[in-house]
């Protein structure tokens, strides 16, 4: 973007004077016409105040009150005329009169003015009085007038100014007679036409000699800034110039010369200094970005390692039919410790693998590939995933100087009947779907991290997926994912997303997931990885059939198990047998669970049939019954447990587990 137009220090400093010097005149011009005037109006009062005391004394005002009586002139009123009117044209006053203040007018003694010119007044004319409304400065001439007609008064200018007398200061005396008494007043008329035509030409002369001082004051102090400020601000501003065009790469020789031996001088030092060690600041930064790119190369590398170590090949059992699996990790910045993993424990066991590592970078990744080595191997030995945990949990906290840690959720899926045993070491809950459903969280209970605590034990649980159910398994950076107002993605959003992406495969799913994902980032880092893993059962060997848990659905239920067995070749003595097995469990779910349904299911594998039977009625583990003393006669012995007892004999294994909100048992018969 092309940076404005600015305007340089000098002409700014200089404009700043002259402005400056015009604010200080147009200040200073009224405050000196303003004085001139009151100066210049003092000296017309004091004048007129001594012309009217002169007169003043001069008359006798025993004769004032004889003219004011008779209204008759003597030679004593001649000569007082002629005073009046030479003193009036030497001193050059407007008017000399003496009146006698009445109520309403003035009553004249003496005008001092030309006799015949308009507007002069002769013995006994009376006449408004001066001042009065806007044209007074001091007050009404008629205040002002009966104000100074008494003894000792207050000396009291009268300003006026209008069409009829001009510009006037008038002052008034007053005249005694012989008792004391004020008989008349002196006045004086002045006229102050002539000030402002003084001011103007005094204030012109004023600002000609102050707009003189002040030029030359502010080119002296502009060329004084100029040297001492503008000059050293210059080299500066050139030094700086000259390390920006130099583009940083040779600062050994810089040096910035400024002598004025005050704060300047003080920042250019500064400068230099600032500039030494930037030099030394982009010799280390060279050195260290060397290094970051050094080892951002490995850590690429080792991120490359980290991800290679994860299935990444699609469809990963290609010969497999029962079931569709998909795994991602989308990493972040950092090299991290998320990892998924799945293998064959055999053909019909398949284990399920989703961690997260505490903390980032190299130390997490080594951890990571520790981690994932060891769960392998403990699954691969046959183990349960409670007991996988334990072992590896035991293993990790061995010398973890580091203190790391992580979260795991491990599954061994059996995959001829559907059924995962499942164990949390501080994981994610994962989302299941069944067939036709939606997915919805799977609040398992979760243990401790592994690594955390040694010796720690594990809760093991079982899930039993049909065909046409999902299970999805995540790290915490999906629900954890960020957007620019730091707000979380959340699993309900997660929850939603998935149930939004219907059909597809389990690539397609979580692909649209990860779409959702990115869509509510928008584009901000993120600070963990996204790892994903999506597993959906196409099929098992286990035959199921749904019944109602009622005596009259018994035979329906022996004759599922017999179909199965027969068409397997199964013998009779292991039909019978099993026939016994099914009527003694199946009764019992009808007479005694309080169960609205049951699900019957079959498989065959390696000479041996398993038998299920899923019901969602109240809790009860029949393995824990004791068995019965049979030693003991009919009379003697506790009441119950014989029918179970007569199972175990009749089967090889019999399990229970209470999972999704349902008993299950589990038979398992060699044929």
């Amino acid at each position: 973007m092309k940076r404005a137009r600015s305007i340089r220090l000098q002409p700014k400093l200089l404009l700043g004077l002259v402005a400056m010097a015009a604010v200080l005149a147009a200040i200073l011009a009224p405050s000196i016409a303003q004085l001139y005037r009151a100066r210049m109006e003092e000296q017309y009062a004091s004048l007129a105040f001594g012309q009217a005391s002169v007169a003043a004394d001069l008359i006798d005002g025993d004769r004032v009150e004889q003219y004011y009586r008779t209204g008759e002139k003597d030679a004593y009123y001649e000569e007082i005329h002629r005073y009046l009117q030479d003193a009036r044209e030497k001193l050059g006053l407007k008017y000399f009169y003496v009146v006698v203040p009445e109520d309403e007018v003035m009553y004249y003694i003496w005008d001092a003015g030309v006799p015949g010119e308009d507007g002069v007044c002769d013995l006994g004319d009376t006449d408004a009085y001066y001042g009065g409304g806007n044209d007074a400065y001091y007050g009404g001439g008629n205040e002002l007038m009966h104000g100074a007609f008494a003894v000792d008064a207050e000396q009291t200018i009268l300003i006026t100014n209008n069409e009829e007398y001009g510009y006037l200061a008038s002052a008034y005396v007053a005249i005694l007679n012989k008792a004391g008494t004020p008989v008349a007043l002196a006045s004086v008329d002045i006229s102050m036409d002539m000030i402002d035509q003084q001011i103007r030409q005094f204030l012109g002369l004023t600002l000609c000699v102050v707009l003189a001082v002040l030029l030359l004051s502010i080119f002296a102090y502009y060329y004084y800034v100029r040297r001492i400020l503008i000059r050293p601000l210059r080299t500066l501003h050139h030094a700086a110039i000259g390390l920006v065009e130099s583009r940083m790469e040779d600062l050994s020789h810089f040096r910035v010369e400024v002598n004025t031996g005050d704060e300047l001088e003080e920042l250019a030092h500064s400068f230099q200094y600032m500039v030494s060690e930037l030099n030394e600041y982009i010799q280390n930064l060279s050195r260290v970005t060397a290094e970051k790119e050094r080892i951002g190369a490995e850590l690429d590398v080792a991120r490359h390692i980290q991800a290679s170590m994860l299935p990444c090949i699609f469809p990963a059992f290609p010969e497999r039919h029962e079931f569709d699996i998909y795994a991602s990790m989308t990493p972040a910045k950092e090299v991290g410790g998320d990892f998924y993993d799945f293998f064959l424990v055999d053909d019909d066991h398949l284990a399920l693998v989703m961690a997260d590592v505490s903390g980032k970078g190299v130390p997490a990744a080594l951890f990571m590939m520790i981690s994932k080595t060891l769960l392998k191997s403990a699954a691969q030995s046959g183990l349960s995933p409670k007991a996988v945990l334990e072992k590896v949990n035991d293993q990790l906290c061995e010398n973890n100087e580091a203190e790391m840690f992580v979260t795991v959720w491990l599954g061994i899926l059996e995959i001829s009947t559907g059924k995962m045993k499942c164990a949390n070491a501080g994981h994610e809950y994962p989302a299941i779907m069944r067939k036709g459903g939606s997915f919805e969280l799977f609040k398992d209970k979760h243990g401790f991290v592994l690594a955390g605590m040694e010796g720690a034990r594990y809760r093991e649980y079982e899930l039993e997926l049909d065909a046409g159910d999902r299970l999805v398994v995540y790290t915490d950076g999906v629900p954890e994912a960020t957007n620019a107002s730091n707000t979380l993605y959340g699993t309900d959003r997660m929850l939603r997303a998935l149930n939004a992406a219907e059909g597809g495969s389990c690539r397609q799913l979580l692909e649209a997931l990860h779409r959702d994902v990115d869509e509510f980032a928008g584009g901000a880092d993120q600070f963990d990885d996204i790892t994903m893993l999506c597993i959906e059962m196409k099929s098992s060997g286990m035959k199921k059939i749904n019944l109602a848990p009622t005596l009259e659905q018994l035979p329906q239920a022996t004759d599922f198990f017999e179909g199965i067995l027969a068409e397997a070749g199964a013998s009779m003595k292991a039909i019978a047998q099993v026939n016994v097995a099914v009527d003694e469990i199946f009764s019992n779910i009808a007479r005694y669970s309080g169960a609205t349904g049951v699900v019957l299911g079959c498989s065959l594998k390696d000479g041996k049939a398993t038998l299920r039977f899923s019901d969602n009625g109240r809790p009860y583990d029949p393995t824990e019954k004791p068995d019965p003393d049979t030693t003991q006669s009919a009379e003697e012995r506790e009441v119950g447990g014989l029918g179970i007892f007569m199972v175990k004999k009749l089967m090889d294994e019999v399990t229970y587990e209470y999972a999704d909100g349902s008993n299950i048992l589990t038979l398992v018969k060699s044929l």
